[in-house]
Parts: C-alpha cells; sequence; structure tokens
C-alpha cells in the first residue's frame, strides 16, 4: 500500500491513525518532528521536568547564598532544544488534490 492508495481512501481509517498517533510516548520521533524538529527527540515530560528543577536549584542556590555585593556566580541554564526558526508564510501548504497528483502521475 503505498500514499496514493491511503489518498483513495483503500488505506486505514483516519480515525484509527489518529487514535494510534495519540498514543505515542511523549519521546517518539514523531512527537519530536511535531514539536519543532529532531533536536526534540527525547525530550519527553520527565526530561523537560528535570531540566526545570536543575535551573531552580541553581537560581535558589545563587539567590540564597552568601556572596559578595555583585559577586554572584553566573550559573548557566540546563542546555535545551530550540526550535528551528519558522519558515517564510509566503508559500501555502499542498492542498489533497496536489499530493495526490504527484503520486498518481508515477
Amino acid at each position: 500500500m503505498d500514499l496514493a492508495d491511503v489518498i483513495a481512501g483503500r488505506g486505514p481509517s483516519p480515525s484509527l491513525v489518529l487514535s494510534l498517533l495519540q498514543r505515542l510516548p511523549d519521546t517518539s520521533l514523531t512527537v519530536a518532528l511535531a514539536s519543532g524538529g529532531r533536536e526534540f527527540f527525547g525530550w519527553g515530560q520527565d526530561r523537560h521536568l528535570a531540566a526545570d528543577l536543575f535551573d531552580a536549584l541553581n537560581t535558589n542556590t545563587r539567590a540564597t547564598g552568601q556572596w559578595g555585593k555583585g559577586k554572584a556566580p553566573k550559573i548557566p541554564e540546563y542546555p535545551r532544544p530550540k526550535p528551528k526558526a519558522k519558515k517564510k508564510a509566503g508559500k501555502r501548504p499542498a492542498s489533497v488534490a496536489e499530493i495526490y497528483k504527484r503520486f498518481a502521475g508515477r
């Protein structure tokens, strides 16, 4: 079965595909790509919470430490993935009919 079959309605039902996608773990590549790119791969809720906890502990240490006036150390944040820049808004996404034409011509 190829994409043309799915577009023509001979594939799995959309509700089945949607329910399977919703059950993917938050660390999957599909969820990462939907979140902004491959750099989010492996970044589930637990990893985001651990990074936030790391930053909160460092902020608390910096705020409550016995530093001299203006001598508090700069503690770097936990490295997080950065979303890629948005693409130009001038090009519109392809419609289902255009996608079908691309694959039906083969």
